[in-house]
């Protein structure tokens, strides 16, 4: 496969050892999902658009055309996006995004598809999930099953996480009929989705004043937000197999398995973390880089986005920048 243009190298410091780092685009626009096809790299950006590139590290920032105006609430925009496994023939992707109809918010699933020179809304999947300020979820993946998974936060409403009439706080799966059946529930914001190599679904989730989560999925469970946190117990709830603590704050977002480990990006934590899920460990951190929101593998390099353009970071020159790390 023929390689990206490396923009740059940069050396940088991790908990226990030093890793190498190579920018491969910068002055990206608050990116929030990585995606790679053949030699091609597509990223949704918060503001709409999907950064395109390409394998001479060009960065071509191209508008999604959708139904209705992206939100301006705290969190909001273009979220998640996950290439079609059909993306050859189709060219088309799932996205996920949250805007605003008559002075509300609300969470959409859809298909876009790329045009020339745009990407463009061609039907929605699921719709009208009402949403606040903060807690939106969004991030999709398509499972080792061929369906669509997808994560939708509590919307700042505890409730809604046990709430069976309500799809905030879940993990959702669409069907073959593309109609959506909730998958878990008990989540407040969970924000990243990987399987394991035997098909294990792991989830991320950012906890109430840290307490934030690593949790193994299993479909029908109840993961027991607000109910129980970090490490508490309680018949018929699922606790976590790694947690923050309370007095850590890691805000994880996307999630990526690479051989064999667990790659966790860090918001407020600042780091990609490195887990072994089977024993529970967080092994180390890569730190240097500030807010991390997504983690990506081919299966031969781990990349990463950083987030310091999201209104919570201190934004250094470049960003924000995919990153490539040797490991």
């Amino acid at each position: 496969m023929k390689k990206l243009l490396l923009l740059s190298f940069v050396l940088f410091g991790c908990t226990n050892e030093n890793i190498t780092a190579e920018k491969v685009a910068t002055n990206l626009n608050t990116p929030w999902s990585i995606n790679q096809h053949e030699n091609t790299f597509y990223i949704s950006e918060r503001v709409g658009t999907i950064a395109e590139i390409t394998s001479n590290g060009k960065v071509v920032h191209k508008q999604v055309k959708l139904t209705n105006d992206l939100s301006n609430a705290s969190e909001a925009g273009l979220l998640g996006f996950v290439l079609k496994n059909d993306f050859d023939d189709s060219h088309e992707a799932f996205a996920y995004y949250t805007y605003n109809q008559n002075g509300d918010s609300f969470n959409r699933v859809v298909t876009i598809r790329q045009d020339n020179d745009a990407w463009k809304e061609v039907s929605i999947h699921l719709d009208s999930i009402p949403t606040g300020n903060i807690h939106h979820g969004g991030r999709l993946a398509i499972g080792p099953d061929g369906f669509l998974y997808v994560t939708v936060g509590d919307a700042g409403n505890p409730t809604n996480a046990q709430d069976a009439k309500s799809l905030n706080g879940k993990i959702l799966r669409m069907r073959e009929d593309e109609t959506f059946e909730i998958y878990t529930t008990g989540h407040r914001n969970p924000q990243g989705l990987a399987w394991d190599k035997d098909g294990t679904l792991f989830e991320t989730e950012h906890g109430q004043t840290a307490m934030d989560e690593i949790n193994r999925i299993e479909p029908g469970k109840n993961y027991g937000y607000p109910i129980i946190q970090g490490t508490e117990t309680k018949d018929g709830l699922e606790s976590p197999i790694i947690t923050s603590g309370e007095h850590d704050t890691w805000a994880p977002s996307g999630i990526t398995f690479h051989k064999g480990k667990l790659y966790v990006a860090s918001l407020r934590g600042e780091a990609v973390k490195v887990m072994n899920v089977s024993t529970g460990e967080v092994e180390r951190s890569i730190t240097g880089f500030g807010r991390v929101r997504d983690v990506f593998s081919n299966g031969e390099y781990i990349y990463f986005v950083t987030n310091n353009t999201d209104g919570r970071g201190a934004p250094n020159n470049g960003d924000d920048i995919l990153y490539r790390l040797k490991e």
